[in-house]
C-alpha cells in the first residue's frame, strides 16, 4: 500500500511577484527548492496565510539566491506581493518506509532567507 506523505515545505515564504500573464506555475528561488527537496516541475500545494486560499500548481526554478516567490498565470489572482505562503510537496511511499521518513521543513524570514531547516513538525511548534 502507498501512502501520500508530507515530503517537504517552504514555510512562511513572502510572495515577491504575481505575474498574471505567464503560462502558469510558481517560480521559486532554486536554493529554496533544493533545501526543501522539491524539484522543478514538481506538483506543490500553495497555502496563503493572508487570505486562506489553497491551490495546486507545479514549480519552476528561479534564480539562485534571489528569494523569488512568484505565482504565475491564474494563480496570480489568488495572491498579492507581500502575502505569506506555505509551499508544500507530498510524495507517495510505502507504509513501512513512511514510518521512518523525515520531511524537509525550510523556515524563511521576511526576505525569503533560510533561518532554519528541520526534519519534523510537532503540534504547538511556532515558526
Amino acid at each position: 500500500m502507498l501512502l501520500t506523505m508530507f515530503k517537504g515545505k517552504i514555510h512562511r515564504a513572502t510572495v515577491t511577484e504575481a505575474n498574471l500573464n505567464y503560462v502558469g506555475s510558481i517560480t521559486i528561488d532554486e536554493d529554496l527548492l533544493d533545501a526543501a527537496g522539491i524539484l522543478p516541475g514538481e506538483k506543490v500545494q500553495i497555502v496563503n496565510n493572508n487570505n486562506g486560499e489553497r491551490l495546486e500548481t507545479y514549480t519552476i526554478a528561479g534564480k539562485r539566491g534571489s528569494g523569488v516567490i512568484c505565482l504565475n498565470g491564474a494563480a496570480a489572482r489568488r495572491v498579492q506581493p507581500g502575502d505569506i505562503v506555505i509551499i508544500i510537496a507530498y510524495c507517495m511511499i510505502d507504509a513501512e518506509e513512511a514510518k521512518a521518513f523525515k520531511p524537509n521543513v525550510v523556515v524563511l524570514d521576511h526576505a525569503n532567507k533560510i533561518i532554519e531547516i528541520d526534519y519534523e513538525e510537532k503540534h504547538g511548534d511556532i515558526k
